[in-house]
């Protein structure tokens, strides 16, 4: 497995290299024939040290962890514990994964989807506003100026709208065909607050997302 340590404000001598090597060895031989990379990314605020991993551990399998300690290798100790119970949990559903994988004949050409990253809009500042004017336009039978956009008339649209902000990634990304279970196993191991997928038992485009209570959310179209 390749592995890439990289420190952000954080020293990654050779002594950490190695316990981040045998760490990860450990761990993903229980579970994979082969991972094939894996980048750990150590991070330090104030106090404590944070520390990231990300595995790509086969054909749309990522795995992550995350996290913290007083010093580097806790830190990464933490993060690696947290994927291993992930992966306890999934084991006997990565197993029939794998089957299903292998069972699969794979399509000519994958079906992909374009995947674009939005940059956040920036604040507009408000502008002043006369209340005099405006109480007074209310109070003396006149209507207030209509809104464009109140019968439902958009001032600006379409994905590249300044409304939207401005696009700074796009990559494509696969879709893959999955059962629901298979699914939701993917959105926790790389911890994504989202996953579209092609439902294997129905053919249409699903959805599986983190709910902000804790629990997974599917929308699945051919329910509807």
């Amino acid at each position: 497995m390749h592995i890439v340590v990289a420190g952000k404000q954080v020293e990654t001598g050779e002594a950490l290299k190695v316990h981040v090597t045998e760490g990860l060895s450990a761990v993903t031989k229980k579970y994979f024939d082969h991972a094939l990379e894996a980048y750990v990314t150590f991070g330090k605020n104030r106090a404590f040290f944070s520390c990231a991993i990300d595995i790509h551990a086969g054909r749309g399998l990522s795995l992550r962890g995350e996290g913290e300690g007083p010093d580097a290798h806790r830190a990464f100790d933490e993060a690696a514990a947290h994927i291993a119970k992930r992966l306890r949990r999934y084991r006997r559903r990565m197993n029939e994964h794998s089957r299903n994988l292998a069972d699969e004949r794979l399509p000519a050409t994958a079906e992909t989807a374009r995947q674009v990253v939005l940059a956040q809009p920036a604040d507009v500042p408000d502008e002043p506003v006369d209340a005099a004017v405006l109480l007074g336009g209310l109070t003396d039978g006149a209507a207030p100026a209509e809104d464009p956009a109140a019968d439902g008339m958009e001032t600006s649209g379409g994905m590249d709208g300044a409304e939207h902000g401005a696009i700074i990634a796009e990559t494509p990304t696969e879709i893959a065909r999955l059962t629901v279970g298979e699914a939701v196993m993917r959105l926790d191991l790389g911890q994504m607050p989202v996953m579209m997928f092609r439902n294997r038992a129905s053919g249409q485009l699903n959805v599986v997302y983190r709910r902000p209570d804790g629990h997974v959310g599917w929308i699945d179209p051919a329910a509807a």
